[in-house]
């Protein structure tokens, strides 16, 4: 399981890394034009994924929090049920980082900080960061995970 929860500090290192950097160089709203399709800038997530009730009025802070903590707990037992199960185990721990990664913005900013922001043809993807990608590469090792579980099961 060390391998695992390594993997997970490294997600949340990297994300509160990057995070500090944006902090540090830009003011809210502002981007950085990398390509036709690719922008750096900061934004602010009150809400969860897809901004989902960022208007609330503040409650929703300390209720993501204690979904996210909730999710963390979940994944760290699951990783101790399923040891031996790399693909599954890799899933969880990007998914564990990732979850303390935006935990750790909400308690410490009360919003998650987002960065990167990809477009085309004037329409822009929310923009989201590091924990989010781990989160997003988590959820899809789990569903190729149970697509190869269930394969063999034939």
């Amino acid at each position: 399981m060390f391998r695992w929860l390594a993997l997970a500090i490294i997600i949340v290192l990297a994300d509160q890394l990057t995070k500090v950097l944006i902090l540090g160089s830009y003011q809210l709203h502002d981007s950085t034009y990398i390509t036709s399709f690719f922008n750096i800038v900061r934004a602010h997530n009150t809400g969860a994924a897809f901004s989902f009730l960022a208007g609330a009025s503040g409650w929703q802070r300390w209720f993501f929090t204690a979904i996210g903590l909730i999710a963390a707990a979940f994944v760290v037992w699951m990783l101790k049920s399923h040891p031996g199960q790399k693909l599954f185990s890799f899933a969880m721990a990007c998914i564990l980082g990732g979850a303390i990664g935006n935990v750790i913005d909400r308690v410490v900013h009360g919003y998650v900080v987002d960065f990167l922001d990809f477009h085309w043809r004037g329409m822009h993807f929310p923009a989201f960061n590091v924990a989010d990608s781990a989160i997003t590469i988590g959820a899809t090792c789990l569903i190729l995970d149970e697509l190869l579980r269930v394969k063999r099961g034939r």
